[in-house]
C-alpha cells in the first residue's frame, strides 16, 4: 500500500506540471537519440575499420639487387614487429599474375608490361594488427635496407579513424551540453511540484511523515521522466539503426553492415539506465535546499 500510493504521489505530480514534464522528457529524448545515434554511428564506423583490419596491407616494394637470403631476412625482421600479424612475399611472376587481374580490360597496358615484366617489383605484404597500425609499420619499413618504396591506403584508414574519434568527441559534449539541460529542465519541473504542493508537504510533516517518504515521490517522478525520454530515444533509434549504419559505411554493399539485435539490446539497456541517472540526478538538484532533515 505505501508503495502504491508513492507511485500515485509522483503521477499526481506529473499529471499537474504537464507542459513543464513534457519540456523535460523532450530534453532527455533529445540527448539520448543524439548520444544513442552516435554509439550506433560509431559502432558502424568501427566495423568498418574492422573490415579494413582483414584486408588492409601494407606494401613493401623491394630492390632487385636483393638476394632471397637478405629478403628472408627483412620479412623475419618485419613479422617479429608488434604491429604485424603476417608477412607474405610476392615474387615478381606473383606481381605480374596479379597485375594482369588487376588490368584485365586494359590488354595494351598488359602487353607493356609483359614486354618487360622486371619492371613489377618484388614485394612484402605485410598485414597489420589494426588498420591503424599501418603508419607506424611504414615509418619503420623506410628505413630498411633494401626497400625503395612504401605503399599503404592511409587517406582512407586516416579518415575512418580521425571519424570514429570525433564522434566519440561529439558524443561527450552532447552528454555534458543537452544533459545538463535536461537535468536542470527535470530539477525546475521538481521545483515546481514542491512548490504546489508544499501546504500539504507541511500537513504531512506535522503529523510525522519522514524526510525520504515525502521525497520518494519526487525521485520517482525525475526517474519517470528521464526513462520516458529514453523509451522514445531507443524506439526512434532502432527504426533507423539500418539507416543510420549505411551512412558512414564505406562498402558498396547495402547490406554489408547490420547493426545486430544483440548490440542494440545491450546498448538500450544502457541509455535506459542513463534516462533514469538523468532523471535521478535532476530530482536530486530540485529537491537541494528543500526538504531537509
Amino acid at each position: 500500500m505505501r508503495l502504491q500510493y508513492l507511485l500515485e504521489q509522483a503521477m499526481l505530480n506529473l499529471r499537474r506540471n504537464v507542459l513543464v514534464v513534457f519540456a523535460a522528457v523532450v530534453a532527455v529524448l533529445v540527448m539520448l537519440t543524439l548520444v544513442f545515434g552516435t554509439i550506433v554511428l560509431r559502432w558502424s564506423i568501427d566495423q568498418d575499420i574492422g573490415r579494413w583490419d582483414d584486408n588492409v596491407r601494407v606494401i613493401a616494394f623491394l630492390s632487385d639487387d636483393l638476394s632471397l637470403e637478405d629478403v628472408d631476412a627483412i620479412q623475419a625482421q618485419i613479422q617479429q614487429w608488434d604491429e604485424v600479424r603476417d608477412v607474405v612475399y610476392f615474387s615478381k611472376a606473383e606481381a605480374l599474375v596479379e597485375f594482369r587481374e588487376l588490368f584485365a580490360d586494359q590488354q595494351s597496358l598488359i602487353d607493356v608490361v609483359e614486354e618487360d615484366p622486371s619492371v613489377l617489383p618484388a614485394s612484402l605484404r605485410i598485414a597489420p594488427v589494426q588498420a591503424a597500425d599501418y603508419s607506424t609499420i611504414t615509418d619503420r619499413l623506410v628505413v630498411i635496407p633494401g626497400i625503395r618504396e612504401v605503399s599503404a591506403a592511409d587517406e582512407a584508414i586516416d579518415a575512418l579513424v580521425a571519424r570514429s574519434s570525433r564522434l566519440q568527441t561529439f558524443a561527450f559534449w552532447i552528454v555534458v551540453v543537452l544533459g545538463g539541460a535536461a537535468v536542470v529542465l527535470i530539477a525546475n519541473t521538481i521545483r515546481i511540484a514542491i512548490f504546489a504542493r508544499r501546504d500539504e508537504i507541511g500537513i504531512m510533516k506535522l503529523v510525522g511523515a519522514g524526510n525520504w517518504f515525502v521525497r520518494i515521490p519526487f525521485f520517482l517522478e525525475g526517474i519517470i521522466e528521464g526513462v520516458l525520454g529514453a523509451v522514445f530515444a531507443v524506439a526512434l533509434i532502432w527504426g533507423v539503426r539500418g539507416s543510420i549504419a549505411e551512412l558512414f559505411s564505406t562498402s558498396t554493399d547495402p547490406g554489408a553492415l547490420v547493426v545486430p539485435a544483440e548490440f542494440m539490446i545491450r546498448q538500450a539497456l544502457l541509455v535506459l539506465g542513463f534516462g533514469a541517472g538523468t532523471g535521478l540526478l535532476g530530482s536530486a538538484f530540485g529537491m537541494w535546499g528543500f526538504l531537509r532533515d
